[in-house]
Parts: structure tokens; C-alpha cells; sequence
């Protein structure tokens, strides 16, 4: 966990042994040469993103990963009633809590997608217990947003809406590196992205889904029966347990 923004770059620390400063009179130099904080994990650099390939001496690279989806609830029916500003507010709110969360455990906001939010744990900061890290970070969310959600509903001017968030993780290996050739993306792809991303459809708003290999691996922090769900791709059912 990282609760403060680091000096260095934790991602070049950790797997080049290389101290890039981000913040602080000694960045200036490397932020004239355009190495800055990344947009994805301000505690990690740029050099992160636009040099993967060299860095990695590959395209992709198959790493062990935990990837989490959070999605909110209700946006797609508040956008048939609500103003511009309303709508941005909310996205704003749940973009800054989910961002928050995500580098405070030190995942990568890869992506946000819509209403929806797609975060990478163990890469490039590495944690031995990151399926432990990426539910923390769920539950910080979860947390957040709960804390938070009468003040939202205050300021879109209506109850009449299901608002909340709906959390799906899995852990294993996938597929990270530069996919593309005219439009280059730095992103994780395969089973474990697509069954964390069903499992995320299939959480109601306020819970978090985690398939076996998060229960497994995250040290006690799940406990009760998982439930077998039908998810869309996959031919066997896949249990989920509620974290």
C-alpha cells in the first residue's frame, strides 16, 4: 500500500532497479524529457507506459495478475433524465473514489470505460498478496461511494434510481502489453479479464463478486459459500463468493 504519493517511480524502482523522481526539484529533469506521473498510477512514471515494449523486451508478457471491474449502478437511467452538469458529477465522484482506492493499494487504472472502471494489480508494482490488495481497494470503494451516496442523490435531485456499485475480481494469469498496431494499447486481455468482468455484471449494486482464486489466495478476507453462476462466455458454471 502506498496511503502518501511517492518520491520515485515504484515501477522502474521495482523491476529496473532505476530511481526515476516524480516529484520534487530533482524531477525536473526528467520532466523535461517528458517522464512525469502516469495517468494510470501516479505512483509509477510514463516511461512505464510509453516504453513497455522496451523495457519488457516484448509486446506482451504473461503475468500473475488481479484485475477488478466496478461499474455504477444507474447511470444509463439517469442519463435519459439529467442535465450535462449532473451527469458529470456523478462519473466525476466515482472516478476520483475508484481512482483513489486503486492507487492506494497500487493497482493500475487501466481503463475507464463509460460508467466503468478496469484496474490491473501486480503490474507494474509488484505485491505478493495482490488479490488481497485488489479487494481492499474494492472494499475502499464500496466503503466510499456508501459514505457518499445520499450527498450524490441530493445533488441529481432524485431517488427514484438504483445508485451504487457493483464489483467483480478474479486473479491469475493474463496476457499485459502493447496490443495494436495503429492504435497502440497498453492493457491486460484473456480469460481472467473477461471472467472478472462478467462477475462484475453479475453483482448486484453494494457487492463485490470474487471468483475462487481471489477466495483462495487472499488470506481469510472471504469467507461464506460461494454461489455457481452462468456467465456469458464461459460453458461451465463459474462460482462467485460475495466480499
Amino acid at each position: 500500500m502506498t496511503p502518501e504519493p511517492a518520491t520515485m517511480c515504484l515501477g522502474c524502482w521495482q523491476n529496473l532497479s532505476l530511481p526515476m523522481v516524480l516529484r520534487g526539484p530533482l524531477s525536473l529533469p526528467y520532466r523535461a524529457v517528458g517522464i512525469k506521473p502516469s495517468r494510470m498510477n501516479p505512483n509509477t512514471c510514463t516511461l512505464c507506459e510509453m516504453a513497455f515494449s522496451r523495457v519488457m523486451k516484448a509486446r506482451a508478457v504473461t503475468i500473475d495478475a488481479t484485475v477488478m471491474f466496478a461499474d455504477l449502478r444507474g447511470y444509463t437511467t439517469l442519463t435519459q433524465n439529467l442535465g450535462q452538469a449532473a451527469l458529470a458529477s456523478l462519473l466525476d465522484a466515482f472516478y476520483d473514489d475508484c481512482a483513489a482506492a486503486i492507487w492506494r493499494y497500487d493497482g493500475l487504472l487501466n481503463k475507464t470505460i463509460g460508467d466503468a472502471v478496469f484496474a490491473i494489480f501486480n503490474f507494474p508494482v509488484k505485491h505478493a498478496d495482490h488479490p488481497a490488495q485488489a479487494l481492499l481497494a474494492a472494499r475502499a470503494i464500496q466503503q466510499r461511494f456508501s459514505e457518499r451516496r445520499e450527498a450524490l442523490l441530493e445533488t441529481i435531485g432524485t431517488r427514484d434510481v438504483e445508485l451504487g456499485i457493483g464489483i467483480g475480481i478474479d486473479s491469475g494469469e493474463t496476457n499485459f502489453g502493447e496490443f495494436g498496431h495503429s492504435h497502440r494499447d497498453l492493457t491486460a486481455v484473456g480469460t481472467v479479464v473477461n471472467r472478472a468482468a462478467r462477475a462484475q455484471a453479475a453483482a448486484k449494486s453494494g457487492e463485490i463478486l470474487v471468483t475462487s482464486s481471489v477466495q483462495e489466495r487472499s488470506g481469510g478476507m472471504v469467507s461464506g459459500p460461494g454461489q455457481d453462476f452462468s456467465l456469458k462466455g464461459f460453458a461451465q458454471p463459474v462460482t462467485l463468493f460475495a466480499a
